[in-house]
Protein backbone atom coordinates (compact mmCIF):
# COMPACT_ATOMS: atom_id res chain seq x y z
CA UNK A 1 0.00 0.00 0.00
CA UNK A 2 0.89 3.42 -0.98
CA UNK A 3 0.74 6.25 2.25
CA UNK A 4 -3.35 7.42 2.16
CA UNK A 5 -4.38 4.50 0.45
CA UNK A 6 -7.18 2.10 2.00
CA UNK A 7 -8.10 -0.99 1.48
CA UNK A 8 -11.10 -3.37 3.17
CA UNK A 9 -10.38 -5.38 5.82
CA UNK A 10 -12.63 -7.93 7.56
CA UNK A 11 -14.41 -7.75 10.45
CA UNK A 12 -13.04 -10.73 12.23
CA UNK A 13 -9.65 -10.90 14.38
CA UNK A 14 -6.17 -9.72 12.48
CA UNK A 15 -2.95 -10.24 13.84
CA UNK A 16 -1.03 -6.85 13.27
CA UNK A 17 3.01 -7.00 13.06
CA UNK A 18 5.48 -4.63 13.15
CA UNK A 19 8.53 -5.22 11.46
CA UNK A 20 12.27 -4.06 10.96
CA UNK A 21 15.14 -5.84 10.36
CA UNK A 22 17.74 -6.08 12.90
CA UNK A 23 21.53 -4.98 13.44
CA UNK A 24 23.86 -3.77 15.62
CA UNK A 25 23.13 -0.14 16.69
CA UNK A 26 18.99 -0.67 15.46
CA UNK A 27 17.14 0.73 18.09
CA UNK A 28 14.09 -1.56 19.65
CA UNK A 29 10.52 -0.51 18.35
CA UNK A 30 7.56 -1.11 20.29
CA UNK A 31 3.70 -1.65 18.73
CA UNK A 32 0.78 0.18 20.46
CA UNK A 33 -2.84 1.24 19.51
CA UNK A 34 -5.54 4.18 20.62
CA UNK A 35 -8.97 2.94 20.56
CA UNK A 36 -10.20 6.63 19.14
CA UNK A 37 -13.69 8.53 19.48
CA UNK A 38 -14.25 11.82 18.03
CA UNK A 39 -10.54 11.25 17.27
CA UNK A 40 -9.51 11.09 21.16
CA UNK A 41 -9.72 8.13 23.74
CA UNK A 42 -11.96 7.97 26.08
CA UNK A 43 -9.80 7.58 28.86
CA UNK A 44 -6.73 6.10 29.52
CA UNK A 45 -8.05 2.53 29.37
CA UNK A 46 -8.05 2.82 25.55
CA UNK A 47 -4.11 2.95 24.89
CA UNK A 48 -3.10 -0.61 24.40
CA UNK A 49 0.68 -1.08 24.29
CA UNK A 50 3.99 -2.87 27.05
CA UNK A 51 2.79 -1.81 29.94
CA UNK A 52 -1.15 -2.00 29.63
CA UNK A 53 -1.06 -5.19 27.26
CA UNK A 54 -4.51 -5.29 26.55
CA UNK A 55 -7.62 -3.60 26.33
CA UNK A 56 -10.82 -4.39 28.60
CA UNK A 57 -13.13 -4.75 25.60
CA UNK A 58 -10.89 -7.64 24.41
CA UNK A 59 -10.72 -6.33 20.84
CA UNK A 60 -6.91 -5.46 20.67
CA UNK A 61 -4.15 -7.17 22.91
CA UNK A 62 -0.22 -6.51 22.97
CA UNK A 63 0.91 -9.86 21.69
CA UNK A 64 5.02 -9.01 22.28
CA UNK A 65 8.31 -9.34 19.99
CA UNK A 66 9.71 -12.20 18.16
CA UNK A 67 13.39 -12.42 16.43
CA UNK A 68 14.38 -14.68 13.79
CA UNK A 69 15.94 -14.78 10.69
CA UNK A 70 17.36 -11.03 11.19
CA UNK A 71 14.07 -9.64 11.53
CA UNK A 72 12.06 -8.57 14.52
CA UNK A 73 8.26 -8.35 14.36
CA UNK A 74 6.50 -7.08 17.83
CA UNK A 75 2.55 -8.42 17.47
CA UNK A 76 -0.95 -6.86 18.03
CA UNK A 77 -4.04 -8.60 18.00
CA UNK A 78 -7.24 -6.83 16.67
CA UNK A 79 -10.61 -7.94 16.99
CA UNK A 80 -12.93 -6.29 14.81
CA UNK A 81 -16.11 -7.78 15.65
CA UNK A 82 -15.21 -7.32 19.39
CA UNK A 83 -14.70 -3.37 18.83
CA UNK A 84 -17.24 -1.37 20.97
CA UNK A 85 -19.80 0.76 18.81
CA UNK A 86 -18.90 4.05 20.10
CA UNK A 87 -15.10 3.06 18.71
CA UNK A 88 -14.69 5.09 15.81
CA UNK A 89 -11.18 4.38 15.18
CA UNK A 90 -8.12 2.09 15.98
CA UNK A 91 -4.95 3.66 15.47
CA UNK A 92 -1.72 1.33 15.43
CA UNK A 93 1.12 2.87 15.97
CA UNK A 94 5.26 2.50 16.90
CA UNK A 95 7.76 3.84 19.11
CA UNK A 96 11.74 3.87 18.97
CA UNK A 97 13.42 3.66 22.17
CA UNK A 98 16.96 4.17 22.54
CA UNK A 99 17.42 5.99 19.33
CA UNK A 100 14.95 7.12 16.12
CA UNK A 101 13.43 5.16 13.62
CA UNK A 102 16.15 6.75 10.85
CA UNK A 103 18.23 4.20 12.40
CA UNK A 104 15.60 1.15 12.09
CA UNK A 105 15.80 -0.19 9.01
CA UNK A 106 12.64 -2.07 6.70
CA UNK A 107 9.96 -0.49 9.04
CA UNK A 108 6.96 -2.12 7.62
CA UNK A 109 3.31 -3.15 9.47
CA UNK A 110 1.39 -6.02 7.72
CA UNK A 111 -2.05 -6.61 8.49
CA UNK A 112 -2.96 -10.72 8.73
CA UNK A 113 -6.04 -12.61 8.98
CA UNK A 114 -5.43 -14.48 12.15
CA UNK A 115 -7.21 -17.86 11.06
CA UNK A 116 -6.18 -17.78 7.77
CA UNK A 117 -2.70 -16.62 7.99
CA UNK A 118 -2.84 -14.96 5.02
CA UNK A 119 -1.96 -11.09 4.16
CA UNK A 120 -4.99 -8.46 3.97
CA UNK A 121 -2.90 -5.45 3.63
CA UNK A 122 1.45 -3.71 4.35
CA UNK A 123 2.13 -1.09 4.61
CA UNK A 124 5.92 -0.55 4.19
CA UNK A 125 7.08 2.80 5.85
CA UNK A 126 8.40 5.28 3.35
CA UNK A 127 11.43 6.69 5.03
CA UNK A 128 11.98 8.36 8.76
CA UNK A 129 14.89 10.45 9.87
CA UNK A 130 14.52 12.26 13.78
CA UNK A 131 10.79 10.36 14.05
CA UNK A 132 11.07 8.52 17.44
CA UNK A 133 7.39 7.28 16.95
CA UNK A 134 4.69 7.04 14.32
CA UNK A 135 1.18 6.33 13.20
CA UNK A 136 1.43 3.51 10.83
CA UNK A 137 -1.87 2.79 10.76
CA UNK A 138 -5.54 2.57 11.27
CA UNK A 139 -8.68 0.67 10.79
CA UNK A 140 -11.89 2.90 10.26
CA UNK A 141 -15.49 2.08 10.07
CA UNK A 142 -17.19 3.22 6.78
CA UNK A 143 -20.45 1.89 5.89
CA UNK A 144 -21.18 -0.56 8.22
CA UNK A 145 -17.72 -2.22 7.20
CA UNK A 146 -14.02 -1.93 8.47
CA UNK A 147 -10.82 -0.43 6.39
CA UNK A 148 -7.65 0.33 6.82
CA UNK A 149 -5.71 3.35 5.75
CA UNK A 150 -1.53 3.72 5.69
CA UNK A 151 -1.27 6.41 7.32
CA UNK A 152 2.68 7.04 7.98
CA UNK A 153 2.56 10.28 10.44
CA UNK A 154 5.95 10.65 12.19
CA UNK A 155 6.14 12.35 15.63
CA UNK A 156 9.85 13.46 16.87
CA UNK A 157 8.72 14.09 20.80
CA UNK A 158 8.43 9.98 21.02
CA UNK A 159 5.57 7.70 22.39
CA UNK A 160 4.41 10.41 25.08
CA UNK A 161 4.24 12.82 22.49
CA UNK A 162 2.17 10.57 20.37
CA UNK A 163 -0.46 9.11 23.12
CA UNK A 164 -0.53 12.78 24.59
CA UNK A 165 -2.16 14.38 21.76
CA UNK A 166 -4.62 11.74 21.33
CA UNK A 167 -5.83 12.14 24.89
CA UNK A 168 -3.60 9.89 27.26
CA UNK A 169 -2.72 11.19 30.64
CA UNK A 170 0.73 10.32 31.05
CA UNK A 171 2.41 9.44 34.33
CA UNK A 172 5.66 12.90 34.53
CA UNK A 173 7.90 11.84 37.80
CA UNK A 174 8.16 14.93 39.82
CA UNK A 175 10.37 16.22 42.43
CA UNK A 176 9.49 17.89 45.50
CA UNK A 177 10.89 21.61 45.64
CA UNK A 178 12.69 22.47 49.04
CA UNK A 179 10.62 26.09 48.89
CA UNK A 180 7.53 24.19 48.77
CA UNK A 181 7.76 22.40 52.35
CA UNK A 182 5.37 24.07 54.63
CA UNK A 183 7.35 26.00 56.89
CA UNK A 184 6.86 23.74 60.65
CA UNK A 185 4.28 25.51 62.85
CA UNK A 186 5.07 26.37 66.40
CA UNK A 187 3.54 24.53 69.11
CA UNK A 188 0.74 26.17 71.07
CA UNK A 189 0.53 24.83 74.28
CA UNK A 190 -3.10 24.16 75.62
CA UNK A 191 -4.89 26.77 77.72
CA UNK A 192 -4.77 26.19 81.78
CA UNK A 193 -7.87 24.77 83.39
CA UNK A 194 -10.00 27.37 85.70
CA UNK A 195 -8.85 26.86 89.39
CA UNK A 196 -12.98 25.98 89.85
CA UNK A 197 -14.23 23.67 87.65
CA UNK A 198 -17.99 24.67 86.85
CA UNK A 199 -20.59 22.31 86.40
CA UNK A 200 -20.56 21.24 82.83
CA UNK A 201 -23.73 23.27 80.80
CA UNK A 202 -26.40 21.77 79.81
CA UNK A 203 -26.80 21.13 76.07
CA UNK A 204 -29.20 23.06 73.51
CA UNK A 205 -31.28 20.96 71.04
CA UNK A 206 -29.68 21.42 68.05
CA UNK A 207 -31.21 20.52 64.44
CA UNK A 208 -29.06 17.72 62.88
CA UNK A 209 -26.19 18.54 60.96
CA UNK A 210 -26.42 18.35 57.29
CA UNK A 211 -24.23 15.15 55.84
CA UNK A 212 -21.19 16.30 54.38
CA UNK A 213 -20.58 16.27 50.52
CA UNK A 214 -19.76 13.39 48.44
CA UNK A 215 -16.16 13.45 47.84
CA UNK A 216 -15.14 13.54 43.92
CA UNK A 217 -14.22 10.28 42.88
CA UNK A 218 -10.19 9.72 43.03
CA UNK A 219 -8.78 10.39 39.53
CA UNK A 220 -7.75 7.64 37.57
CA UNK A 221 -3.22 7.06 37.56
CA UNK A 222 -1.92 8.51 35.01
CA UNK A 223 -0.46 5.87 31.98
CA UNK A 224 3.30 5.02 32.63
CA UNK A 225 4.88 4.75 29.42
CA UNK A 226 8.29 3.70 30.77
CA UNK A 227 9.38 -0.47 31.18
CA UNK A 228 10.61 -1.89 34.32
CA UNK A 229 13.98 -1.63 35.32
CA UNK A 230 15.54 -3.58 37.98
CA UNK A 231 18.15 -1.78 40.47
CA UNK A 232 20.05 -2.29 43.79
CA UNK A 233 17.08 -0.25 45.20
CA UNK A 234 14.40 -1.51 43.31
CA UNK A 235 15.62 -5.21 42.78
CA UNK A 236 12.64 -7.34 42.40
CA UNK A 237 9.04 -6.86 39.92
CA UNK A 238 5.79 -9.16 40.20
CA UNK A 239 4.83 -10.55 37.08
CA UNK A 240 1.49 -11.12 38.57
CA UNK A 241 0.65 -7.67 39.10
CA UNK A 242 2.22 -6.75 35.96
CA UNK A 243 -0.19 -9.15 33.75
CA UNK A 244 2.79 -11.24 33.15
CA UNK A 245 1.77 -14.59 34.07
CA UNK A 246 1.30 -16.45 30.79
CA UNK A 247 2.38 -16.67 27.06
CA UNK A 248 5.89 -16.76 26.45
CA UNK A 249 8.64 -14.82 28.30
CA UNK A 250 11.91 -14.41 26.52
CA UNK A 251 14.42 -13.49 28.99
CA UNK A 252 17.53 -11.57 26.19
CA UNK A 253 21.55 -11.25 27.26
CA UNK A 254 23.11 -8.54 24.92
CA UNK A 255 26.21 -7.13 25.41
CA UNK A 256 29.35 -5.04 24.10
CA UNK A 257 32.83 -5.29 25.26
CA UNK A 258 33.77 -1.79 26.13
CA UNK A 259 38.01 -1.67 26.42
CA UNK A 260 40.50 -4.08 24.84
CA UNK A 261 41.68 -5.38 27.64
CA UNK A 262 40.37 -6.80 30.95
CA UNK A 263 40.35 -4.41 33.57
CA UNK A 264 40.92 -7.30 36.75
CA UNK A 265 44.15 -8.24 34.53
CA UNK A 266 45.54 -5.40 33.97
CA UNK A 267 45.86 -4.70 37.72
CA UNK A 268 47.22 -8.35 38.17
CA UNK A 269 49.85 -7.51 35.27
CA UNK A 270 48.38 -9.58 33.25
CA UNK A 271 46.94 -7.88 29.67
CA UNK A 272 43.78 -10.26 28.59
CA UNK A 273 42.41 -9.25 25.37
CA UNK A 274 38.85 -9.62 24.85
CA UNK A 275 38.52 -11.65 21.71
CA UNK A 276 36.10 -11.14 18.57
CA UNK A 277 35.01 -14.30 19.22
CA UNK A 278 34.15 -13.40 22.82
CA UNK A 279 31.68 -16.19 23.36
CA UNK A 280 28.99 -16.49 26.23
CA UNK A 281 26.85 -18.68 27.20
CA UNK A 282 23.10 -17.92 28.70
CA UNK A 283 22.17 -20.81 31.12
CA UNK A 284 19.80 -21.47 33.69
CA UNK A 285 19.31 -23.76 36.65
CA UNK A 286 15.61 -25.32 37.16
CA UNK A 287 13.50 -26.48 40.51
CA UNK A 288 9.99 -27.93 39.08
CA UNK A 289 6.86 -27.96 41.49
CA UNK A 290 7.86 -32.08 41.98
CA UNK A 291 11.22 -31.62 43.16
CA UNK A 292 13.25 -32.34 39.99
CA UNK A 293 16.14 -30.29 39.09
CA UNK A 294 18.22 -29.45 36.18
CA UNK A 295 19.94 -26.79 33.48
CA UNK A 296 19.14 -25.80 30.45
CA UNK A 297 22.34 -24.93 28.29
CA UNK A 298 24.71 -25.11 25.86
CA UNK A 299 26.72 -27.74 26.80
CA UNK A 300 25.91 -31.42 26.59
CA UNK A 301 23.02 -29.83 24.32
CA UNK A 302 20.91 -29.69 27.08
CA UNK A 303 18.17 -26.75 24.99
CA UNK A 304 15.55 -27.80 27.32
CA UNK A 305 11.72 -28.13 26.22
CA UNK A 306 9.12 -25.64 25.82
CA UNK A 307 6.15 -27.25 25.86
CA UNK A 308 7.12 -30.57 27.92
CA UNK A 309 9.20 -30.38 31.36
CA UNK A 310 10.84 -28.44 31.92
CA UNK A 311 9.12 -25.74 29.98
CA UNK A 312 12.41 -24.06 29.11
CA UNK A 313 14.32 -23.53 26.07
CA UNK A 314 17.26 -22.37 24.96
CA UNK A 315 17.83 -20.95 21.33
CA UNK A 316 20.80 -21.06 18.82
CA UNK A 317 24.45 -19.80 20.48
CA UNK A 318 25.20 -16.02 19.59
CA UNK A 319 28.26 -14.62 19.67
CA UNK A 320 27.95 -11.13 18.75
CA UNK A 321 25.82 -9.72 21.44
CA UNK A 322 23.85 -7.74 19.46
CA UNK A 323 20.49 -5.78 20.82
CA UNK A 324 17.69 -7.69 18.17
CA UNK A 325 19.88 -11.37 19.11
CA UNK A 326 22.30 -12.39 22.03
CA UNK A 327 21.39 -15.26 23.92
CA UNK A 328 18.11 -16.17 24.42
CA UNK A 329 15.91 -17.87 26.85
CA UNK A 330 12.53 -18.84 26.21
CA UNK A 331 9.88 -19.69 29.29
CA UNK A 332 6.60 -20.90 28.87
CA UNK A 333 4.56 -18.93 31.06
CA UNK A 334 1.11 -21.13 30.80
CA UNK A 335 2.98 -23.89 32.28
CA UNK A 336 3.95 -21.66 35.51
CA UNK A 337 2.71 -23.98 38.32
CA UNK A 338 4.70 -26.45 37.38
CA UNK A 339 7.87 -23.72 38.35
CA UNK A 340 9.82 -23.84 41.78
CA UNK A 341 12.16 -21.24 41.01
CA UNK A 342 14.33 -20.36 37.80
CA UNK A 343 17.87 -19.44 38.12
CA UNK A 344 19.47 -17.68 34.93
CA UNK A 345 22.95 -16.96 34.80
CA UNK A 346 25.55 -16.45 32.48
CA UNK A 347 28.91 -18.11 31.90
CA UNK A 348 32.27 -17.54 29.71
CA UNK A 349 32.45 -20.04 27.36
CA UNK A 350 36.01 -18.36 25.70
CA UNK A 351 37.28 -15.30 24.08
CA UNK A 352 37.89 -13.62 28.04
CA UNK A 353 38.80 -14.96 31.28
CA UNK A 354 36.77 -12.60 32.85
CA UNK A 355 33.05 -10.38 32.75
CA UNK A 356 35.40 -7.19 33.29
CA UNK A 357 35.17 -4.59 30.45
CA UNK A 358 32.04 -6.01 29.27
CA UNK A 359 28.54 -4.01 29.05
CA UNK A 360 25.81 -6.38 29.64
CA UNK A 361 21.88 -5.80 29.82
CA UNK A 362 19.61 -8.74 30.55
CA UNK A 363 16.10 -7.85 29.43
CA UNK A 364 12.67 -10.51 29.92
CA UNK A 365 9.88 -10.04 27.86
CA UNK A 366 6.68 -11.56 29.01
CA UNK A 367 4.24 -12.06 26.18
CA UNK A 368 1.09 -10.02 27.96
CA UNK A 369 3.05 -8.15 30.66
CA UNK A 370 5.55 -5.20 30.72
CA UNK A 371 9.51 -5.84 29.55
CA UNK A 372 11.90 -5.99 32.18
CA UNK A 373 15.44 -5.20 31.94
CA UNK A 374 18.37 -4.49 33.93
CA UNK A 375 22.32 -3.73 33.70
CA UNK A 376 25.25 -5.18 34.78
CA UNK A 377 27.48 -4.17 37.20
CA UNK A 378 31.61 -3.04 36.13
CA UNK A 379 32.95 -6.78 37.52
CA UNK A 380 36.02 -6.06 39.49
CA UNK A 381 36.94 -9.43 40.47
CA UNK A 382 38.22 -12.32 38.19
CA UNK A 383 34.75 -13.71 37.22
CA UNK A 384 33.70 -16.60 34.57
CA UNK A 385 30.02 -16.85 36.20
CA UNK A 386 27.00 -14.26 36.86
CA UNK A 387 23.97 -14.73 38.58
CA UNK A 388 21.51 -12.65 36.37
CA UNK A 389 18.00 -13.39 37.77
CA UNK A 390 15.71 -15.83 40.20
CA UNK A 391 12.47 -15.95 39.14
CA UNK A 392 10.54 -17.73 42.00
CA UNK A 393 7.25 -19.09 42.19
CA UNK A 394 5.61 -17.58 45.77
CA UNK A 395 1.79 -20.10 44.98
CA UNK A 396 0.14 -17.27 44.65
CA UNK A 397 2.72 -14.93 42.73
CA UNK A 398 5.89 -14.77 40.05
CA UNK A 399 8.60 -12.51 41.34
CA UNK A 400 11.45 -11.56 39.08
CA UNK A 401 14.61 -10.40 41.52
CA UNK A 402 17.80 -8.96 39.70
CA UNK A 403 21.20 -11.00 41.37
CA UNK A 404 23.37 -9.19 38.70
CA UNK A 405 26.35 -11.30 41.40
CA UNK A 406 29.57 -12.23 40.49
CA UNK A 407 31.35 -15.39 41.07
CA UNK A 408 34.79 -16.61 41.20
CA UNK A 409 34.97 -20.37 40.70
CA UNK A 410 37.56 -21.91 42.92
CA UNK A 411 40.48 -23.69 41.06
CA UNK A 412 39.37 -26.58 39.32
CA UNK A 413 35.59 -26.21 40.26
CA UNK A 414 33.30 -25.25 37.07
CA UNK A 415 31.34 -22.20 36.65
CA UNK A 416 28.12 -24.52 36.59
CA UNK A 417 29.35 -26.11 39.91
CA UNK A 418 30.39 -22.49 41.12
CA UNK A 419 26.38 -21.22 40.87
CA UNK A 420 25.24 -24.78 42.27
CA UNK A 421 27.07 -24.59 45.53
CA UNK A 422 25.91 -20.44 45.53
CA UNK A 423 22.40 -20.89 45.40
CA UNK A 424 21.96 -24.40 47.04
CA UNK A 425 20.86 -26.62 44.07
CA UNK A 426 22.57 -29.49 45.13
CA UNK A 427 23.07 -31.32 41.72
CA UNK A 428 25.66 -33.70 40.64
CA UNK A 429 27.93 -32.41 38.01
CA UNK A 430 30.21 -34.23 34.89
CA UNK A 431 32.00 -32.22 32.24
CA UNK A 432 30.56 -31.58 29.10
CA UNK A 433 31.09 -29.57 25.70
CA UNK A 434 29.34 -27.97 23.30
Amino acid sequence: MSKGSNTPVPSTALRVELGWRSGPGVPDADASALLLVGGKVRSDADFVFYNQPAHSSGAVRHEGKRDGGGRVTDTLLVDLARVEPAIETVIVAASADGGSFGQVPDLYIEVRDAAQNTVVARFDNPGATVETAFVLGEFYRRQGAWKFRAVGQGYGSGLEGLATDYGITVDEPQQASPAAAPAPSAAVPPPAPPATMPPPPVPAATPAAAPPPPSAAPSPEPVRLTKVTLTKAAPTVSLTKQGGTSGAMRVNLNWQVRKQFSGWARKLGRPVAMHDDLDLDLCCLYELSDGSKGVVQALGNAFGSLHQPPFIHLDGDDRTGAVATGENLTINLDHKQHFRRILVFVTIYEGARSFADLHATVTLQPQYGAPIDFSLDECTVPSTVCALALITNTGSDLVVQREARYLVPERGVSPQRTIDYAYGWGMNWTPGRK
